[in-house]
């Protein structure tokens, strides 16, 4: 029998990416598992059809390498495994793709199923907890010193309204024993020499299933959908802080606890400030006639303009310290302090009548005016002689 399309079995384009061809598997594997469909013989066929679509199609080199030679590249054996074979089991997929992995955080470890460690959360009524959610979010420097509240809509899975995320029809649970496991919610399995027990992932471990599974939301009690959260950003964290908003993750399973969302916070770089702990820095240009004569400054900080005292004679890289002008300390509240270094500007394109008054008056400079090139070069002497 010719074998049909891996596109076409999962029902997606060719461009479909990986997020799209994952999402088209997990609706379809709920839709055909066997446990759902007991009186349809060719349940467990369509099932495993979809999971040697999927197992070619999530893979980079081997989606690459059907796309350019199709069923014929896998021609060794029978499927597209590795050392050319399919390997048979379409739960290691489905348990893949719906045991809380692709950066959602959860889900069992590859150690976890081979000893039958762990559970993700599971109980004995099938309920499961969520998976916990990252989101990165990136503020501006104004939002550390000040702190700020945000609001984010993050894409996650919601209680299905259909069936109040209890994941029956009508909201009312009809369980029955499991036929995968046969009510024990343990499973039996062989990898290489070792047989191994794990938790069934028909019932997750439940022992039962639903008989009368909600059609919205195929039995899970959750869908996917948009949430608004409001986040409070504390005045003062640090670029790469983490915050916790407790149960703003997945639903859970048929009515499991929901996971947690974790905030990963990114403060952009500022065009003015740099940061340094709790102090803040900045290059401010100085006229060279303020720097010779001496005068006031005015400087920009998180809080508005400050003025500074420049004394006469000021110098390039001169740094001024302003107390209480940085960022405050996220656990003390305790503020930092603001370095303003100064930058002596030089003047550019002069006139006539400038260079000449210029040249006038470098030409009365003496060595009390100039310590700096005047200690250098008599240091320097030496290299001039021949």
């Amino acid at each position: 029998m010719e074998k049909r399309d891996y596109y076409e079995i999962l029902g997606v384009s060719k461009n479909a990416d990986a997020q799209a061809i994952k999402k088209a598997y997990r609706k379809l594997a709920m839709k055909h598992h066997p446990d759902k469909n007991p009186d349809d013989p060719e349940a467990e066929d369509r099932f495993k059809e979809l999971g040697e679509a999927y197992e070619v199609l999530s893979d980079d080199q081997k989606r690459a390498a059907y796309d350019r030679y199709g069923h014929s590249a896998f021609s060794q054996g029978t499927g597209p495994s590795a050392g050319g074979g399919f390997s048979g089991d379409p739960f290691d997929i489905f348990r893949e793709v719906f045991g809380g992995g692709g950066g959602r955080g959860g889900g069992a470890s590859i150690f976890e199923d081979f000893f039958g460690g762990g559970g993700g959360g599971r109980r004995g009524d099938g309920k499961q907890r969520g998976s916990d959610l990252r989101y990165d979010l990136p503020i501006d420097l104004e939002d550390v010193v000040k702190g700020v509240e945000k609001e984010i809509n993050i894409e996650r899975l919601v209680p299905c309204e259909s069936c109040t995320g209890t994941g029956a029809q009508g909201g009312k649970p009809d369980l029955r024993s499991c036929s995968t496991c046969g009510g024990v919610g343990q499973v039996i399995t062989s990898r290489g020499f070792f047989q191994v027990q794990q938790p069934c992932p028909a019932c997750r471990g439940a022992g039962e299933s639903l008989s009368n599974p909600c059609p919205k939301c195929d039995g899970e009690g959750r869908k996917e959908g948009t949430s608004r959260i409001k986040l409070k950003i504390p005045a003062g964290i640090g670029d790469g802080n983490r915050l916790r908003s407790s149960s703003s993750g997945d639903t859970g399973v048929r009515g499991g606890p929901a996971g947690d969302l974790y905030v990963v916070v990114h403060v952009k770089p500022h065009d003015i400030f740099e940061r340094d702990e709790s102090d803040l820095y900045c290059e401010v240009p100085l006229a060279f006639s303020t720097a010779a004569l001496g005068g006031e400054m005015v400087v920009p900080t998180m809080e508005g303009k400050a003025s500074v005292k420049v004394p006469a004679g000021t110098q390039t890289n001169t740094s001024f310290r302003l107390r209480d002008k940085g960022v405050p300390d996220v656990r003390t509240g305790r503020k930092g302090d603001l370095f303003v270094n100064v930058n002596v500007e030089v003047p550019v394109k002069l006139s006539k009548d400038q260079e000449k008054k210029l040249q006038n008056f470098t030409d009365t400079l003496t060595e009390k005016n100039t310590p700096m090139r005047e200690s250098f070069f008599e240091k320097a002497k030496r290299f001039f002689t021949t």
